[in-house]
């Protein structure tokens, strides 16, 4: 009698340190991104990728153009991904807070603001209360540090608008006052306040688009019954308002911005604040998290610290 031919399954397994740079190059969309996530080269995280693909026994991404997409496969083992990993870092957390070990190393971003203006100056204290946590402080536009803290590359975020993305939980911080910021030398310097309608006369240099001072600015001027931006006479728009500043200093327009931000240059005088008369420009800081997401030890630290320090 003729024995049937028994078939061996194929034995899936995968180990956390594929998980997370698999989970990484789908929501990165990118091998090359995800590399410098995960902090290796972009041959290893093809070849663990591959690893991964060959041991699963099927294909889990494509490449589409530029951008990579999961399969039907890779779509099943991401949902299962983000859970293993997350109770993985649970656990970790868990043992750190029963353990008292209060060491290692937070990512934040902030805003241009915030990050330039504001953070080094009340990290100092963070620091002082807890000497054996490093802190990585990555600065950008209020958008860019929105979608780091959704994509998971930073826990904790403060930007100068409000978000409306739901998966984000905010939180008032600190306030900011807007002014007109014209250079020493400048035909308005000796005044107190101009006209709102004045500020079309003269050259005026604006953030980028996603800026949250760009934003608030876009705000006042709609509630001053001004729809376009191009309202005002443009010059030039540039990344961060250290540049706004030094564009400012050499006379190339005039701008509005924070008053954190022009501290320095206010008490040597080169460069003096005025207010739009009948306009009262005010903005507030929020600190955010994705709320989705387990908080480590280091993170809360951190939140509760940066709490402290939020203006009442």
């Amino acid at each position: 009698m003729k024995k049937g031919i028994k078939h061996k399954i194929p034995s899936i397994d995968f180990d956390f340190r594929q998980l997370e740079i698999f989970c990484k190059v789908l929501e990165l969309k990118s091998f090359s991104k995800a590399a410098g996530a995960v902090f290796l080269a972009q041959a290893s995280v093809s070849e663990r990728i591959a690893t991964l693909e060959n041991m699963v026994g099927t294909r889990l991404l494509d490449r589409m153009g530029r951008q990579v997409v999961p399969t039907a496969a890779g779509k099943l083992l991401y949902k299962h991904a983000t859970l293993l990993l997350e109770m993985k870092k649970t656990a970790c957390n868990d043992m750190h807070d029963f353990l008292g070990i209060e060491r290692g190393e937070i990512h934040i971003g902030g805003s241009t603001i915030p990050g330039e203006y504001i953070f080094p100056r009340v990290l100092e204290n963070f620091h002082e209360k807890h000497p054996f946590v490093s802190v990585t402080l990555t600065i950008a536009d209020t958008g860019e540090i929105e979608k780091r803290v959704i994509d998971g590359e930073l826990e904790l975020g403060v930007i100068g608008s409000k978000s409306s993305d739901t998966s984000l939980k905010s939180r008032e911080l600190w306030k900011d006052e807007l002014v007109l910021a014209v250079p020493g030398g400048h035909k308005w310097a000796d005044k107190e306040e101009v006209s709102f309608e004045k500020l079309s006369e003269e050259p005026f240099i604006l953030r980028e688009t996603g800026s949250g001072t760009l934003k608030i600015i876009e705000k006042y001027l709609q509630a001053a019954g001004v729809k376009e931006i191009n309202f005002l006479n443009i010059a030039a728009r540039f990344g961060s308002s250290t540049a706004v500043k030094e564009g400012i200093k050499s006379g190339l327009g005039i701008s509005i911005l924070s008053l954190r931000a022009l501290e320095t240059e206010l008490k040597a005088g080169i460069v003096k604040a005025l207010k739009v008369k009948n306009l009262v420009m005010s903005r507030k800081f929020y600190l955010i998290r994705d709320k989705r997401r387990n908080v480590s030890p280091l993170c809360r630290a951190m939140l509760d610290f940066l709490i402290s320090t939020s203006d009442k």
